[in-house]
């Protein structure tokens, strides 16, 4: 891809990250709607503090536009709400925003006012921005749906969803070695490398990642209620959350089930990925499937190797509805080399997050590619999560 079209994406993004600021109301925008999410300004800030921290900071070395708000817009490891407390009105932080779009703008669509910089090569540094602001604007989404999820509704759903168990369509991957990670790719963050060679059991992986109708048969299965399906910490968890069902599901007045998203609440589709569900729950669900019939034992949940492997040879479909689990935590790859600039620093290598891989509905084309690495932690559900799994050979 060159630079032009880079450019124009990134123009794009921008315009779509200044027009989710600007669709709510002020006090809105400002308002923290989960625990785990800052307020909707203060992504949107964050966006613009890294696009000139990496462009006129890194690049040119001159930190006088971000020195000023690093206290605000640093995440090391996660926002705080003290720094929400010191963000500027809406106004101010638009104004401040679109004088320094257009700016970066125009520094990186003329090459010579940038200087000698290894970041400039293979627009590397433009891959870099608009990756951030894609991560950015998903997060944002993410704020304006438990928004909605937040608001009162009167939805009665027209055509009810009913409980099917999917049909076993599983593709065959045979034991073999094979490459994940990225290699050779000017957008890979430090977590995709470097390239490994792996070798890999034969499984046996879902065609489609876990729908709809599958999960009501879970939970009409009591499967929520049933301890022994859970980890102790996913039990744990359960219990005290009191979850009976994934994220975004609302019951109308006649009990029947429906979904309410960002734009608002909607009719339930059979063969559509689940969403909205943390890994306690996948994992929960894996174990209840494998006792069904034979057709699905040893149904488990997927490692990220697995999913890459599949993706790479296109032997799967459905992905990019939403994020899926992984069974593996999320660490670096053997002979991982962090990256240079701290910014660019992978810091959720821990024992507390899980590998995420595919895409949802409202990932940006930037991010989306096979060896691209999400993650989450195992209770966490507002990232738009759902699941597929994988089986022993035949």
């Amino acid at each position: 891809m060159n630079g032009q079209m880079l450019l124009a994406q990134l123009s794009n993004l921008q315009q779509m990250l200044n027009q989710l600021l600007e669709s709510v109301p002020e006090t809105d925008a400002y308002r923290c709607y989960h625990s785990s999410l800052a307020p909707l300004a203060w992504y949107f800030g964050r966006s613009v503090y890294l696009e000139t921290h990496w462009l006129r900071e890194i690049v040119q070395a001159d930190a006088d536009m971000t020195e000023r708000v690093r206290p605000i817009f640093t995440a090391e490891p996660e926002p705080t709400p003290a720094q929400w407390q010191h963000l500027p009105p809406r106004d101010h932080l638009l104004n401040w925003a679109l004088e320094l779009q257009e700016e970066n703008l125009m520094r990186l669509a003329n090459p010579q006012l940038l200087g000698a910089h290894p970041l400039t090569a293979n627009q590397r540094l433009h891959r870099i921005i608009l990756q951030e602001h894609a991560r950015n604007y998903e997060s944002m989404l993410m704020v304006l749906t438990q928004r909605r999820l937040a608001q009162p509704d009167d939805y009665r759903v027209e055509r009810p969803l009913s409980a099917q168990l999917q049909t076993p369509e599983l593709v065959e991957i045979p034991r073999g070695h094979y490459r994940v990670g990225a290699r050779r790719n000017p957008s890979a963050y430090d977590n995709e490398t470097p390239a490994q060679a792996v070798e890999l059991s034969g499984y046996r992986i879902q065609l489609m990642p876990v729908n709809n109708a599958a999960w009501l048969a879970f939970m009409q299965a009591d499967g929520y209620r049933s301890e022994t399906l859970w980890s102790g910490a996913g039990w744990q968890w359960q219990r005290q959350q009191q979850h009976r069902h994934p994220e975004h599901w609302r019951r109308d007045r006649s009990d029947n089930w429906y979904a309410v998203g960002l734009n608002g609440p909607f009719d339930l589709i059979a063969e559509e990925p689940v969403s909205g569900i943390s890994r306690y729950e996948a994992e929960a669900y894996a174990n209840w499937l494998s006792h069904q019939s034979s057709a699905y034992a040893g149904a488990v949940l997927q490692h990220e190797f697995q999913w890459e492997v599949a993706a790479r040879s296109r032997e799967i479909r459905g992905y990019g509805r939403v994020w899926e689990w992984c069974a593996n935590r999320f660490q670096p790859y053997p002979e991982y080399q962090p990256a240079h600039y701290p910014e660019g620093r992978t810091r959720d290598f821990d024992d507390h997050h899980y590998s995420l891989r595919g895409a949802c509905l409202h990932t940006q084309r930037a991010l989306q590619r096979a060896s691209f690495r999400n993650r989450a932690q195992a209770a966490e559900r507002h990232h738009f999560t759902g699941t597929r799994l994988v089986f022993p050979p035949e």
